[in-house]
């Protein structure tokens, strides 16, 4: 892990309560089945904590934090050309990396959007490059107004919390999941974020599927076997 998770003003000790016991915590020992109904209570009020938490910090932080985020990913990237990489518009103070996309996009990469199509479906990913018509999505949330699907090779997935193993806490519809798992290949994906979103452990359950990595401000941090897996 390069990650040293620094403290940061997005920093809250709440989320690593469960870092002194389960009881403590309010939530079952991970070594025990899962109590789901508890667990996702849990995990519904640390993801309304952490997206408070980051609408909290000023603007001019949260770029800060954007940029260095998204040097960090273009890193991970690397050659860039030829590849299909889907990044997303910023929402609810989530890193803005839109002028990562525009970079991408001028060095030779094909950029997309994900797109909403109903509740409980897999997202779509449509061609979209920076200064192309947008038109008002789900939550309206900005999406390509021309419709063109494509298969990204990489996709930039944002997280409202993360753990050591590459977890990620989302707003709970399980679209990121769900496509991951629709996808007949699956992409590269790097999970974005901010070092103080981070979590000993979500609690996964069994259909959560980890990140490869995820980037924050203070560096990347790389999966290690979790002993917290969710048992069935």
């Amino acid at each position: 892990m390069d990650d040293d998770d620094k403290p940061a003003s997005l920093a809250s000790p709440a989320c690593f309560l469960h870092e002194v016991g389960p009881a403590y915590a309010g939530l079952p020992d991970p070594d025990a089945p899962r109590d789901w109904p508890q667990v996702n209570r849990w995990r519904n009020a640390e993801r309304d904590r952490l997206i408070a938490a980051r609408l909290a910090v000023p603007a001019e932080t949260r770029a800060a934090f954007g940029a260095s985020i998204a040097e960090q990913v273009l890193a991970e990237i690397g050659s860039a050309a030829g590849l299909v990489i889907s990044g997303y518009w910023p929402f609810r103070g989530e890193p803005d990396l839109r002028p990562l996309l525009q970079s991408l996009a001028g060095s030779g990469a094909r950029t997309a959007l994900p797109v909403v199509i109903a509740k409980g479906q897999p997202l779509e990913f449509h061609a979209w490059r920076p200064g192309d018509p947008l038109e008002r999505g789900v939550w309206n949330i900005p999406i390509p107004a021309a419709r063109e699907p494509v298969i990204p090779d990489i996709v930039l997935a944002p997280v409202v919390g993360y753990d050591p193993a590459c977890y990620r806490l989302g707003y709970g519809g399980g679209f990121f999941d769900r496509t991951l798992a629709a996808l007949p290949r699956r992409p590269r994906v790097i999970g974005v974020g901010y070092s103080g979103a981070r979590c000993a452990t979500i609690h996964p359950q069994p259909h959560d599927i980890a990140m490869d990595v995820i980037v924050t401000e203070n560096g990347v941090v790389r999966p290690y076997a979790s002993t917290t897996r969710a048992l069935t």
